[in-house]
């Protein structure tokens, strides 16, 4: 099994994924064979970041992953002679001959693997671990060797990733991002205050026409919300040109799912990350949900996931935010309260975002699902959101 750490640019937008393989996995291959085999091509649109050990790299099973994909972050060995060091060495070499970027963690800085640096892509750095004058001492080093990408990792807020802009790194990896704001807003943004009203229209079943005076109000919100509609993931055999067509063809009880993702996209103070964030979430509830639960119940589980960030993306308390909305009471009760037959899924895909093999396998075992099913689901959900949201941002970086 594996988990996901995202990987921001400067401007708050995800540059990529790193994918973390449980510590008892022992190696690399099944993560990369995953990656390898899952639909959707999440690596043509944007990078990942494999983490490996040096008990995977001498493994020898680095030899799918694609230079064009993947770059392969290396955890040094803290010895640099014998025979475990030596493997690394040579893991390394197959790695560079092959083209693969690699992204070496600190200790090239200090020690005997300086030598591996003019073949680094990047380099990984735990600036929380470290007093800030030792953070600039290594950016400063590793200025010295050229132009590495200078990854800040253990971000925790926002303040943080600033601080590191500023020290000159340029990407940054943490959880800050879906964190709510320690000052919440009074009320819901102008944008937000809409998608609300829309999403509880659609919900409730209003008059289509009184939907569309909404939507006349805000030109965007109607085109984003016929683009996810048009999108290739409805498999509709024509085009949707107006909210009327859509019901039509649809019915307001599917376009609910639809109207969700657009409080994801919304274009607001809440970083990019996030939306896409809970979009992922959703989707990948949605997948797991899938043979386990009613097709209505997969939809909630859906709309579990997008909502999830809401108190991030809003600024609002959660309560208030799903105040003026009429929702299932599966879905309050799993995002209010964390119970009911969605809570576990939801636990689930949160637990995809962070390092804790423990309450990953507890919660795979709770839903008796495969590690497999997990490992696949994630990854077509990743390209699912990436897929959808191609149009909302690009990666900075190549």
């Amino acid at each position: 099994m594996f988990t996901r750490q995202v990987v921001l640019d400067a401007r708050g937008h995800i540059f990529g994924y790193e994918l973390v393989p449980a510590t008892g996995g022992g190696d690399a291959e099944p993560l990369l064979h995953a990656v390898s085999q899952s639909d959707g091509g999440l690596g043509q649109r944007r990078t990942l970041i494999v983490r490996c050990s040096p008990e995977m790299l001498a493994a020898g099973h680095l030899d799918l992953a694609d230079p064009e994909q993947v770059i392969v972050r290396v955890q040094l060995p803290p010895m640099v002679d014998g025979e475990p060091a030596r493997q690394v060495r040579a893991a390394l070499a197959a790695l560079a001959a092959r083209g693969v970027r690699l992204c070496l963690d600190q200790r090239a800085l200090v020690s005997a693997w300086t030598e591996w640096l003019p073949h680094a892509w990047g380099l990984w750095v735990d600036v929380q671990a470290l007093p800030e004058a030792a953070a600039r001492q290594v950016v400063k080093l590793a200025h010295a060797h050229g132009s590495l990408q200078l990854v800040a990792a253990g971000l925790s807020s926002p303040e943080a990733c600033r601080d590191a802009a500023a020290m000159g790194f340029t990407l940054f990896q943490g959880d800050w991002f879906a964190k709510p704001a320690p000052v919440r807003a009074a009320a819901a943004q102008p944008a937000h205050a809409t998608i609300l009203q829309l999403i509880h229209m659609v919900r409730t079943e209003a008059d289509p026409a009184s939907i569309e005076e909404v939507l006349k109000r805000d030109p965007a919100l109607s085109f984003n919300l016929l683009r996810f509609v048009n999108s290739s993931s409805m498999g509709l055999n024509c085009e949707i040109t107006s909210f009327r067509h859509a019901v039509l063809i649809l019915g307001l009880k599917k376009l609910f799912r639809w109207a969700s993702l657009l409080m994801a996209t919304a274009r607001t103070g809440a970083p990019p990350a996030a939306g896409h964030t809970a979009v992922v979430r959703g989707r990948l509830m949605e997948l797991l949900a899938a043979g386990l639960l009613a097709p209505e119940e997969c939809d909630s589980a859906f709309v579990v996931g997008i909502f999830s960030l809401l108190e991030t993306m809003t600024g609002l308390p959660l309560d208030r935010a799903l105040a003026g909305i009429a929702l299932p009471d599966a879905v309050l009760d799993a995002l209010l309260r964390r119970t009911g037959p969605l809570a576990p899924f939801l636990e689930l895909a949160v637990a995809c975002e962070a390092v804790d093999d423990a309450a990953f396998a507890q919660l795979v075992d709770r839903l008796q699902l495969s590690d497999r099913q997990v490992n696949m689901a994630h990854l077509e959900s990743l390209a699912w959101a990436e897929e959808l949201l191609a149009v909302e941002q690009e990666p900075a970086l190549a």
